[in-house]
């Protein structure tokens, strides 16, 4: 009796997996590296359909391509992107987060002229993870890397990183965290977006 039952699981097993059942795992696997938060995301996108003919590699937001061919194939090593048929990421959009080798399902006839990545939850773009060193004293805290949670700040949340834009946004993180302002602050680019960087948070003389 033991032989037959163990012989119907087995059975059952292998009709599991001729079903398609037990590859979840793997799916799940194959997921969890393309989300890896640590990495920033990628996109490859190609004039023709199946990764073929002119190429450009995307590694950051772009908020016009200038491409004098239509995208109709992308490879997407990691991340999540948005692709809009109009510059400045309006007009339709698309979210595509898988290598796709045919995009007219996909686009349904958008030419595209942007494209940014997004974030797992449909937010914002990438955000490199911080690796803040901070030095407090009695009227002064350095930090080299502000962040939120664990992420960077961004120098100026819409538009180009400005001078202006990033004190302002260095004040604001150092009031956040009790002091009434920054002193100083630097801008910092990683993979084309300007973070916060080496801001020094006072009680007065900003």
């Amino acid at each position: 009796m033991k032989i037959a039952y163990r012989l119907s699981i087995l059975a059952a097993a292998a009709a599991s997996i001729g079903a398609g059942f037990l590859p979840t795992s793997n799916a799940q696997t194959v997921e969890t590296e393309r989300y890896r938060p640590d990495r920033p995301p990628e996109a490859t996108i190609y004039r023709d359909a199946s990764y073929r003919g002119p190429a450009v590699f995307i590694g950051e937001a772009k908020p016009s391509l200038g491409l004098a061919w239509p995208v109709n194939s992308i490879r997407v090593p990691n991340g999540r992107w948005e692709l809009c048929e109009k510059t400045r990421y309006r007009g339709n959009c698309r979210t595509v987060d898988r290598d796709t080798p045919m995009l007219n399902n996909v686009l349904r006839g958008l030419t595209i002229q942007s494209i940014r990545p997004v974030g797992s939850g449909g937010g914002g773009g990438w955000q490199p993870p911080a690796n803040d060193q901070v030095a407090r004293g009695s009227f002064a805290e350095f930090h080299t890397q502000p962040a939120r949670g664990n992420n960077r700040i961004l120098a100026c949340e819409y538009g180009s990183g400005t001078a202006n834009c990033a004190a302002q946004t260095a004040d604001n993180y150092c009031r956040s965290i009790g002091w009434n302002g920054s002193a100083r602050e630097h801008m910092e680019t990683v993979s084309g977006r300007v973070y916060l960087a080496d801001v020094l948070c006072v009680r007065s003389g900003y």
